[in-house]
């Protein structure tokens, strides 16, 4: 564990889905992470992800850098990383967390929205921060 507010893991969102990223709770592992300062976040296993391309404009934008924390509570409206237990890395809104599924809806309004059963979800986490 690091210290909170010194600097953050970063990786490319594309990457995000490869093997060894993370761990199964959903904090970051492995190599490959380049290291970002970032004094204001107190979640020691926050990290940060960089947006590639223009899939989810206009939320995010090409080279937007969110900040994501596995431990910050999870509300209704929240912007999320979901990863499944197929590998799949999603960025999405929460529509809804009941105890057996996972409402989310898409950033990219050409996509539909997801319904996914709560065994098949392996890690939910919270973007914290965004720059824009």
């Amino acid at each position: 564990m690091r210290p909170p507010g010194k600097s953050l893991p970063l990786i490319s969102f594309t990457e995000a889905g490869a093997g060894g990223r993370f761990d199964d709770n959903g904090f970051p592992s492995g190599e490959g992470w380049e290291a970002i300062p970032f004094p204001a976040v107190e979640d020691t296993h926050a990290y940060a992800l960089e947006i590639a391309g223009d899939s989810l404009l206009p939320m995010y934008r090409d080279g937007t850098r969110i900040i994501v924390s596995p431990a910050a509570p999870l509300r209704r409206g929240d912007r999320v990383i979901v990863k499944t237990r197929r590998g799949e890395v999603m960025l999405r809104e929460l529509k809804r967390k009941t105890a057996k599924t996972l409402e989310l809806k898409s950033l990219n309004q050409e996509q539909t929205e997801d319904m996914l059963a709560a065994e098949d979800v392996l890690w939910v986490a919270r973007i914290v921060w965004a720059s824009q």
